[in-house]
């Protein structure tokens, strides 16, 4: 989240994109490991933090093409899921176009049910080459998945939580999470354009680095491992949001005080008052007024 002052003019005015993320998984020797990517340090947008990739919802994401290519899941029962009138899918599909343009994970199987495996002779090449297609606007995923004769595995992909930027930021989104098993035969590579590296951690891991300084990551990244820390497997992360009959949207709420701009969660069961930095992330002592 980038704050600003809440005397700024029209704070209001700021529109919230729907958007969607995606925690890709796997299980390490110390317990499940989640991918986290850094952003371009000149990004104009959350510079140097590391997050999960995603983004913001497309309209191509929405196309009847594209739900075509999405045999395990329909529009009706993916905004049941969401809580939406219509338009869920287009969640899921956002989350897996992410995953590709910025990580170079597609997650994607054949018609006979295979899952897809870029580890083959050449196969990696040429998915590169439709990677940077999508990313460029060249073709659509949908276009691809045509191409190559593939479903996207919606499937695989599991509704986690739900965020929403808080008032007084630059970029308001709507943002839901999803967990994944990251697929074998593919490796996480950074677009170096928008993501610049790439580090597999365990959420305990990622939270200490972060309360010593040695990485940066915003709000929802921070309290998202925090939720992610209770697993000890990465199948019992994908379980748990199997399970969810319902995820409730967090809409903290930012507060600018003497000692500067504040992030609030009422309710947070971990901290009193649930009142953290605005600008590190970190909570601050309940004595903080």
């Amino acid at each position: 989240m980038s704050p600003v002052p809440m005397d700024s003019p029209d704070p209001e005015q700021v529109p919230v994109r729907d958007a969607a993320t995606v925690m890709l998984l796997r299980d390490g020797s110390d317990g499940p490991e989640v991918c986290l990517m850094q952003r371009n340090l000149n990004s104009d947008f959350v510079g140097g933090a590391y997050v999960f990739p995603g983004g913001a919802v497309d309209p191509a994401d929405a196309e009847v093409a594209v739900a075509q290519r999405c045999p395990d899941l329909d529009d009706v029962e993916a905004s049941r899921r969401l809580g939406l009138a219509v338009g869920g899918l287009a969640f899921w599909v956002a989350a897996i176009r992410e995953s590709f343009e910025e990580a170079g994970v597609l997650l994607a199987r054949h018609a006979d049910g295979r899952r897809l495996d870029l580890s083959g002779p050449g196969t990696a090449e040429r998915f590169a080459g439709h990677r940077d297609d999508v990313d460029n606007e060249r073709r659509t995923i949908a276009e691809i998945a045509v191409q190559e004769d593939l479903h996207l595995d919606v499937g695989q992909l599991h509704y986690f939580s739900r965020w929403i930027t808080p008032l007084g930021a630059h970029r308001r989104y709507d943002t839901r999470f999803f967990v994944c098993a990251a697929p074998e035969g593919q490796e996480v590579v950074e677009d170096s354009r928008e993501l610049i590296g790439t580090q597999w951690l365990t959420p305990a891991e990622a939270l200490r680095r972060h309360d010593a300084g040695d990485i940066t990551m915003i709000f929802p990244t921070v309290r998202t491992l925090v939720a992610l820390s209770r697993f000890e497997r990465a199948d019992a992360v994908l379980d748990h949001a199997r399970a969810q009959s319902r995820v409730e949207g967090i809409l903290p709420t930012i507060s600018d005080g003497d000692d500067g701009m504040r992030i609030v969660l009422p309710g947070d069961p971990e901290h009193v008052g649930g009142v953290y930095d605005a600008w590190t992330a970190r909570p601050l002592s309940p004595d903080h007024d």
